[in-house]
Formats: structure tokens, sequence, C-alpha cells
């Protein structure tokens, strides 16, 4: 496969829409709708960070298959108090988004007398919150949205000792452990055109000689290509070629031709089931959320699945909270921790919602708002 550019990702106007490789090089094409707001020299940045590290001889460039494991990232404390408003936490979460801090932990805690207690444990994607000038620049931003109501405000390195004390709590409510998890859609969310079989995946060993082609029709949403590629990638396969088609009423069409991680095709009955399985399964319900009782309070869950590598899906917590903002709805408590349901390690999401004087939004509205949000669907 010829390389055209020296650069490894390039933004241009589109021609097609494309993934194939020849086993070191991949090619992928993607045909995205920007927003005003969209950075595309971050977008390029972050793309490129996620490509495989190649070093140049000659002109010719090769994958290093020898690279060290990457240093674990430093894991930093924001911690600040401050007095209590609607919308505060996800306004907070916009800034750390916009500033390129991913969030890791969160411990969010209401006192009776309406102030606000939040612990965010991050780590930044630029690797410079260990400077004066990025943690200044970060403190004065977040003051920024906060306005009157911050009364203190602090960021600190913390070690693996700290980090280790911060987990959630262990109990979990069925509603989200259950392994026979409701596939349903809420009725709510349900139209016409999103039936509970609306997703369809076949295969064939019979077309392509090297080879397993996986057809998938679905409904499309925020985050279907990474609930793909994971699913792939926690399988220890790989994809050689691949189309990717988005049709009217969010329906979306997908052709990968798959290989095993030794160059075969997939020919176990038994690997062959799994994978099917597990593609409908994450491309139906790729998170569980839930709205239960606690008591005399009500609990919002969200949960996800974690990659084998660790990492956890991206800005769910960006869509939880901006969710309940557009909902109108309090946080009292918040928590972000991981626990092993079934056979998986997930990341559990766990609300506490400020009652008030009264919850006026019902809890099926409450679930609806929080999936259309997670799914891109608002």
């Amino acid at each position: 496969m010829g390389i055209l550019y020296d650069d490894v990702v390039i933004i241009r106007p589109p021609e097609k829409e494309d993934v194939s490789t020849d086993g070191k090089w991949c090619y992928i094409v993607f045909w995205v709708v920007g927003k005003q707001k969209t950075r595309w020299s971050l977008l390029k940045k972050r793309m490129v960070e996620a490509c495989p590290t190649c070093s140049s001889a000659s002109g010719i460039s090769y994958y290093r298959s020898d690279l060290q494991p990457p240093k674990p990232p430093d894991v930093f404390l924001l911690k600040f108090c401050c007095h209590d408003r609607k919308g505060l936490l996800h306004d907070v979460t916009a800034v750390l988004c916009e500033l390129e801090l991913t969030i890791t932990k969160v411990k969010v805690s209401t006192t009776p007398d309406g102030k606000v207690m939040d612990l965010f444990f991050i780590i930044d994607n630029r690797e410079l919150l260990h400077t004066k000038k990025r943690k200044d620049d970060t403190i004065e931003q977040i003051q920024d949205v906060l306005e009157n109501y911050i009364l203190t405000i602090d960021i600190e390195l913390v070690g693996p000792e700290i980090t280790g004390c911060s987990q959630a709590s262990s109990f979990l409510p069925a509603a989200i452990t259950e392994d026979d998890y409701n596939l349903e859609l809420p009725d709510s969310v349900r139209s016409g055109t999103l039936r509970s079989d609306y997703v369809s995946v076949t295969m064939d060993n019979l077309l392509s000689p090297a080879h397993t082609l996986f057809q998938i029709m679905c409904q499309d949403h925020k985050g279907l290509l990474y609930d793909i590629m994971r699913t792939i990638k926690d399988y220890n396969m790989k994809i050689s070629y691949g189309r990717f088609t988005t049709k009217p009423r969010r329906k979306c069409e997908m052709d990968l031709f798959i290989m095993q991680a030794d160059g075969k095709k997939i020919v176990d009955p038994n690997k062959q089931n799994s994978l099917t399985t597990r593609f409908r399964t994450e491309l139906f319900r790729p998170l569980r959320v839930a709205v239960v009782s606690r008591g005399p309070d009500i609990e919002l869950l969200v949960a996800n699945p974690v990659e084998l590598s660790g990492n956890g899906r991206p800005l769910v917590f960006y869509d939880i909270t901006l969710a309940l903002k557009m909902l109108d709805i309090c946080i009292f408590t918040a928590e972000i921790g991981r626990h092993v349901i079934g056979d998986r390690e997930w990341e559990v999401y766990r609300i506490l919602l400020d009652e008030g004087e009264g919850l006026s939004v019902p809890r099926n509205k409450i679930e609806e708002g929080v999936w259309k949000m997670l799914m891109g669907w608002e």
C-alpha cells in the first residue's frame, strides 16, 4: 500500500468512505459532519495519537513492534467547594472536556446547607498539568464558569494509594447487574422505525477466500464505530476491509471483512456464535440505563463495558450531566466506579438525584432523556 502523504491523518473534503489494510498499513476514510465549534486541528491531533507509532528510516516508515508499554499517565485530583446550583456539574465537566482533561473518577456530595464538595480525578491529555501555567489556566476557567458560587479550589498530583481509596460503592441493584438485562428499549424511545429486532447480524464464509464477512444493519448512534471496533479488539481479531453507510431514519449498514489474529477465517462455530451475539448486544444496547429507588431517594445508574485495555467509554459523564441539566434536575451526589458484572468489567455512574421540593419529571422521562443523549438522538 503506497504512502501518498507524510501526514498520518488528513482532513479534507469527502470522496468516499472506506477502510482497508494490507496487514501492515491501514487506510481509513470517514465522512463526518462537523458542528460550528468542531475543533478540526484537535481531532487530527487525537487521531494521530491513536495511530501506531512509526519510525522513519531512509524516507520509509516501519511499524515499531518492539515498543515498551507506555507509562501510566499521571492522575491529578481537582477538588473544589462551592454553592450549589442547577447545571453546575455539567458546566464544570464541559470545561474539563474543552481543556482536554479526561475524568477517570468523580465523587460529588452536597451538604445540608447547599454547599457542594466535588472531587474529580483527572488525566491531562496534553501532559502539562504539572506545570504552574497549565494548572493556573485550568483553575481560572473553572472559576469563570462557577463565578461567585466558588469557595475554594485546588489541583494536586495524587498517587495510586489515593486513587485506590476512591473506590465506588460495592452494591449495585439488579436493574444493572442481572445477566438477562432487558434488551428492549424503553417504550417511550420506540417508534415505528425502531423495533426490538432492528439489529441484524449475518455471517458469511463463502464470499471471500481469506476473510469472514459480517454484514450488519442497525440504528445509527453516537459511538457506533467505537462499539464495533471495541468488540473486535476485545476478541483479538482485525478488520481487513470494511464499508460503513448511513441511510435515512438513522439506519446504518456495514460490511466487515474480518480475520483472526493468526490471519485465518473464523471457522469455529462457538467463536462465530459468540462474536455474532456480542455484536447484537453491543449495537442494540451499548449502555445500561436505569432509574431506581434508593430508600426514599431516586438514583440514576448508567453502566458501560470497559475495554480489555482498561479504557472506559468517552464522554459518558458529560452526556449524563447535560441530559439532567436539560431536564432541570439537580444532582445531590455522584460517583464513578468499576465493577465486575458477569464476566466483564463495567464502568458504573451512580447519580443520586436532588428531589428538592419534589421531583416533577417522571422516572421514565429521566431514563428516556439520558438514553437519547447518550445515543446522540437529542
